[in-house]
């Protein structure tokens, strides 16, 4: 029996980029052996995969790909930011982008079903996938994607890869850059909903004309008032998610609205998409002290 050393361990890691344990088990199973302890790890990266899948993938990167008329936005999560910096995990989302313009597929399986080869995995984007959560050792998801085909032109921007946005246009490249900026800065404040006022949807708007109803109501003012109060509180509103009502980013007199900014350019916007990763997903929140004693505990029994 072939004595395991540290240095084969990190050796076979460096090469793998596998959990220490899972490393030192098939150094250990291959007697020793790093070619073969190297296939012991790639035939079982597939079982870390099924695993990890009830992990919460609430961190994650967004990736755009764009040529012409035709592109796509996708994200795609993991559990831990650290990992959404990931070169192998960067190139995956990066890959499934640029798939989804190119071979427009129906949703996330059949994006799944692609032809794809990374990394040593393949031969599809699942099995990439899945070797990449092995390789890791965290779970992945893709989660949504968009596909853009047709006479409008795209402009796209990236803030980090954690926001991203596509924006559909008809005319100045630098005015629909300068939106899909705008758009990505208004999540940090008041985020953009629709284009314009009659984008915004219903629900939304009752329900704060309800919650404008309620703090009118406490005023004490007459009916007549409140009325008003109510229906100012609303119009505020919708100036504030729509796209064309807000105030420019870059106004030099801090008052031309995106509107005004767009008709100088002689530029129209048609459309636009944001994405913000880990949007709507409930983040999981771990005890970190308990989490280290229970990988040292399960250590110790190994």
């Amino acid at each position: 029996m072939a004595a395991i050393t540290a240095s084969m361990v990190g050796e076979l890691r460096a090469k793998t980029d596998a959990p220490m344990m899972e490393c030192k088990k098939a150094l250990t199973e291959a007697d020793g052996d790093m070619a073969r302890a190297e296939e012991i790890l790639r035939v079982k990266l597939g079982n870390k995969a099924g695993k990890a899948a009830s992990r919460v993938t609430a961190e994650g990167v967004i990736a755009i790909a764009s040529n012409g008329s035709t592109g796509a936005i996708v994200e795609v999560n993991c559990e831990t930011d650290f990992v959404s910096k990931n070169e192998s995990f960067l190139a995956f989302t990066k890959a499934c982008a640029d798939l989804v313009a190119s071979s427009n597929p129906a949703d996330v399986a059949a994006l799944s079903a692609l032809p794809l080869a990374q990394d040593g995995f393949g031969p599809t984007v699942e099995d990439v996938r899945k070797g990449l959560i092995g390789k890791i050792g965290e779970n992945m998801s893709i989660r949504r994607f968009k596909r853009f085909a047709g006479n409008a032109k795209l402009a796209t921007y990236l803030h980090g890869t954690g926001i991203g946005v596509v924006v559909e246009f008809d005319g100045s490249d630098v005015a629909a850059k300068d939106v899909a900026m705008q758009i990505a800065a208004s999540t940090k404040g008041t985020r953009v909903l629709a284009i314009d006022v009659k984008g915004v949807p219903a629900d939304l708007i009752e329900n704060e004309r309800k919650i404008a109803a309620e703090k009118a109501a406490e005023s004490g003012k007459p009916a007549e008032i409140v009325t008003k109060m109510v229906e100012g509180a609303v119009q505020k509103y919708l100036k504030e998610v729509s796209l064309l009502n807000q105030v420019f980013v870059k106004a030099a007199d801090g008052k031309q609205t995106v509107e005004q900014m767009l008709k100088a350019a002689s530029t129209a916007v048609t459309g636009f998409t944001l994405y913000v990763v880990g949007e709507g997903i409930e983040k999981k929140v771990d005890d970190f002290a308990a989490e280290v004693a229970a990988q040292v505990a399960a250590a110790k029994g190994q």
